[in-house]
């Protein structure tokens, strides 16, 4: 019966949560804006691209985006006479183009010097108009803002996935052992230790320049790698956990240590959160090789602090209540309660961390594209957009609209962050 009844509460607590946040209408409408940008980044490829949806040329009806993916990801080749070719210039028995039929990339010489969206352009219809505008080489201002979106989304996702995983292990390590209650073996203590360290670098590190390639052919083969090197690093801690418990079972091995893990995580945050982030990040990607990867690594494990503490409090509050109580009286080791009953009632706070922190990815993204540093010279982003504006200051629109979409992404997720502490704060519930 108490089971059933704290499953209520639970609902209760949640369908709280999302009536009090509906009638926030700024958060609520910043939530649609969220899903509508990330609806643009997820189909950048139909929206903004060089190749048609669809074709029929030579007799054969194709759809050259889609099958894109497909040679991305190793699955088929293009034909000889298709690779590399000019697409606007092939003669079809009938076409449909993308609805701007421009790759960020592209140069269209005859609209470049910077020509604005105000003003007579050389096009042969209105479909290859530039309504954002050119910059001094001829690219599509507008096809760079689509795709800069897909940019800006995957550093902030990436990036907050790794400072989440990182925040809530350390965070609930600390707050729910403190400092005398986490026991391990000398044995387990150093190979824990030496496994992470060693499948941190096969992981990540020695394949630094397999991501960068990767990232270079396509979505799909990054997410392929990225799935791949995390297998690696949790194969190391996997076989590190073997290897300790073997080990753990010599004399000279099995002797308990205590590990002051909360004392460990606290000083550690204090040494990140002292030195400024955005300094930080730029010392470490300027002796890097540019990359998206490295970006995204080094966001995530710099944002990591806040999410911590975070959780660190909740769960010191939380491993003291009756039900933790009744896990541990019932012989539960501690950690499936902490990862199975202590974590899953600490994440509320954690959602708000998350929104700002988005944000705060997005905006670093931004300002690092911006110095032009830690990006590959070839990604086109909202930053390095903004950027081109440093150049020629009559080109308004190279400031305008990429600078308008910074601030506008930034500032919904920060109204969703604020409209998560206020639908989360318990004084406000009557």
């Amino acid at each position: 019966m108490s089971i059933i009844q704290n499953n209520a509460n639970n609902q209760s607590f949640w369908a709280y949560v999302r009536r009090q946040f509906n009638k926030n209408r700024l958060a609520v409408f910043s939530l649609y804006f969220v899903f509508f940008l990330f609806l643009v980044a997820l189909l950048a490829d139909f929206i903004a691209n060089e190749k048609p949806l669809a074709c029929k040329y030579k007799g054969e009806i194709m759809f050259p985006v889609i099958k894109q993916y497909a040679v991305d990801a190793g699955i088929i080749k293009w034909k000889t006479e298709l690779n590399n070719v000019k697409w606007s210039e092939l003669n079809y028995d009938w076409v449909v183009y993308p609805p701007i039929p421009y790759l960020p990339t592209n140069i269209d010489f005859d609209n470049s010097h910077y020509k604005s969206p105000f003003k007579d352009q050389v096009v042969k219809s209105t479909l290859w108009y530039h309504w954002f505008g050119t910059d001094e080489l001829g690219r599509d201002v507008l096809s760079g803002i689509v795709h800069g979106a897909r940019i800006a989304f995957l550093v902030a996702i990436v990036s907050m996935t790794i400072s989440t995983l990182i925040g809530i292990i350390l965070g609930s390590l600390a707050g729910y052992f403190g400092d005398d209650k986490l026991y391990v073996s000398r044995a387990m203590f150093w190979v824990m230790i030496i496994m992470f360290i060693m499948g941190g670098f096969y992981a990540f590190g020695a394949r630094g320049f397999v991501f960068s390639d990767a990232l270079s052919i396509g979505i799909l083969s990054f997410v392929k790698q990225l799935i791949l090197s995390i297998f690696i690093l949790l194969s190391f801690l996997g076989l590190g956990a073997l290897l300790g418990n073997i080990l753990g079972k010599l004399p000279m091995l099995n002797k308990k240590v205590n590990v002051p893990i909360d004392m460990i995580v606290s000083r550690l945050i204090e040494i990140i959160v002292c030195v400024p982030r955005l300094f930080l990040i730029i010392t470490i990607v300027a002796v890097v090789k540019p990359s998206i990867f490295w970006v995204m690594v080094i966001i995530g494990l710099t944002s990591w602090t806040g999410i911590a503490r975070f959780i660190r409090a909740e769960l010191l509050k939380i491993r003291n209540l009756e039900y933790i109580e009744a896990a541990q009286s019932l012989g539960f080791s501690n950690w499936r309660i902490m990862f199975k009953h202590a974590i899953p009632n600490s994440l509320s706070p954690v959602l708000i961390d998350i929104a700002f922190g988005i944000a705060g990815a997005i905006l670093v993204e931004a300002s690092l594209s911006f110095l032009g540093v830690g990006m590959p010279s070839d990604v086109v982003t909202w930053g390095r957009l903004l950027s081109l504006a440093r150049q020629q200051s009559s080109a308004w629109w190279l400031a305008i609209f990429p600078g308008l979409m910074i601030f506008l992404t930034v500032t919904v997720f920060n109204l969703i962050g604020e409209g998560l502490t206020d639908a989360l704060d318990p004084r406000l519930k009557k």
